[in-house]
């Protein structure tokens, strides 16, 4: 069964249990969103304790307003948009901005070839770069890469127009290759393919 049928289906029995069954509904909300919902706020916060709170607090929110629930898209955007929004306000309430000089992002050294440049070091790169990314250009960028979301479930989502989402892909891939450069040229096959699924 194609995954958007299995959306679909999920869209459905979550509709009527919502109705029928409380506890089952929130049951079923949480096996199925908890750890993507969980995983995205992280790579916005990048602090694994701090995504935990944010997306229990997200579910007990959920659960507290249960009977008054009026979920006008679907689930997964409802839920998506709730997690953007609460990983944003956080990162706006503690002012948790990173400034681009202040990236943990390794620099290579001016013999450092590609050769010498491991999976690991191109990942931590990779998670500084992240980390270094405008919030709102980290959120699309991970909804779009890492959750497989469309543009438009992203804008859903979000509450953006399609074409926000598309300015916001293009700046946070601009700026990934600027801040990855060092990286990206003259890098060796094995490194590469770190790199393969981002551009």
């Amino acid at each position: 069964m194609p995954p958007e049928e299995n959306a679909d289906i999920l869209e459905s029995r979550l509709a009527t249990l919502q109705q029928a069954d409380e506890e089952a509904f929130m049951e079923l909300l949480f096996r199925s969103f908890y750890q993507p919902l969980g995983n995205v706020i992280y790579r916005v916060v990048q602090d694994r304790t701090v995504a935990e709170d944010l997306v229990q607090d997200l579910f007990l929110k959920v659960w507290n307003n249960r009977g008054t629930l009026v979920i006008t898209t679907t689930y997964k955007a409802y839920l998506y948009r709730a997690a953007m929004n609460t990983a944003l306000h956080h990162l706006q309430k503690h002012k948790r901005q990173v400034a681009w000089d202040d990236a943990r992002v390794p620099e290579p050294s001016r013999n450092a070839t590609a050769e010498y440049l491991d999976g690991e070091e191109a990942e931590l790169a990779v998670a500084g770069a992240l980390e270094a990314l405008p919030p709102q250009c980290r959120a699309v960028f991970v909804m779009s890469r890492e959750e497989g979301m469309s543009y438009r479930q992203i804008a859903e989502a979000l509450n953006v127009a399609p074409k926000t989402v598309e300015n916001q892909m293009g700046k946070a891939l601009r700026l990934l290759r600027e801040q990855l450069s060092g990286f990206l040229s003259g890098m060796s096959m094995c490194v590469a393919m770190v790199f393969e699924n981002i551009f």
